[in-house]
């Protein structure tokens, strides 16, 4: 693409300084020319632009560092794996009725078509991108990691507010009683051996689900977090889940104000791929929990 004359100018003297072997001179040049706005790629006849990112975007998850320096009471945390529509919804409901202390992180898995999403950042959303995909709880351990606030809310794209669901969540956390606060969740049936996850409604719980739970980052990293074996995201809540009430963490569902869209990462994704996964992410969970009752909650 073509560049303003300054750029293309810097360019030239950076290229000049790599053929002199000054490196460090040609990573000052390539940072004026990203100050501009632009991006220089190297190719064999010389150099060539792009329009800089105005988010991150690197290789691998391990290189990701962290969203600001700003400091928030609470942040949403949300995985992105297509699907972005949904999730310009998700933002805009946010910063609709989410607090102005909640920061918004978006984690994009892969290269998708990112449309008009570049223009939702601001001073509280920050967005990056891991370009070689990365699996779900690797991706969720790492939003709890960098996440800016003593408080975490991992959330789904196809999850909607309806009004402010963040609120609720952080006082239930900040009185201290519960590791966890999340919207949906239930109890495990004792009854089938494990297999199955009974809805009660709200009140104290075995489990909760990622469409939106709300976490004291602080008791889930030293649980262990998410484990890093499940690439993708369903049943991978519950293993977490355990892990916090085997940690004596307390975990709590209440009602919010939400609304389901369709669920993309479910319905969406190839059903071999879908099933296979889920059924790796329960076998563990079987293998790890089954029978340990007494880090259940009181059934009701």
């Amino acid at each position: 693409m073509s560049a303003p004359d300054e750029v293309v100018e810097l360019a030239r003297a950076r290229l000049a300084a790599r053929s002199a072997k000054d490196w460090t001179l040609a990573d000052e040049l390539r940072t004026k020319i990203a100050e501009l706005g632009f991006e220089v790629l190297d190719v064999a006849d010389g150099f060539e632009f792009r329009l800089k990112s105005p988010f991150p975007i690197v290789s691998r998850i391990g290189d990701l560092h962290k969203f600001t320096d700003k400091t928030f009471e609470s942040s949403v945390a949300i995985i992105v794996n297509g699907f972005i529509e949904d999730l310009i919804i998700s933002i805009d409901k946010l910063k609709e009725f989410a607090p102005t202390s909640c920061a918004i992180l978006i984690l994009i898995s892969g290269k998708p078509e990112l449309g008009k999403l570049a223009s939702r950042l601001d001073s509280r959303t920050f967005i990056a991108e891991v370009q070689e995909g990365v699996g779900w709880a690797e991706a969720a351990n790492a939003l709890l990691k960098l996440a800016p606030s003593p408080f975490v809310i991992i959330m789904d794209p196809s999850t909607h507010l309806l009004g402010d669901a963040v609120s609720p969540i952080i006082e239930e956390l900040k009185t201290g009683e519960w590791t966890a606060v999340g919207w949906r969740g239930g109890l495990v049936n004792v009854a089938d051996d494990w297999r199955t996850v009974d809805d009660k409604g709200p009140g104290p719980v075995d489990v909760l689900f990622s469409y939106f739970m709300g976490i004291n980052r602080e008791n889930a990293i030293e649980s262990g977090g998410f484990n890093n074996r499940s690439v993708y995201y369903r049943n991978a809540d519950i293993e977490f889940s355990l892990r916090l009430r085997q940690a004596r963490g307390n975990l709590l569902q209440i009602d919010l104000p939400l609304e389901q869209a369709r669920h993309h990462g479910y319905h969406d994704t190839e059903p071999g791929y879908r099933d296979e996964q889920s059924k790796k992410n329960y076998d563990r969970i079987l293998e790890k929990f089954r029978g340990k009752n007494e880090i259940l909650v009181a059934r009701r």
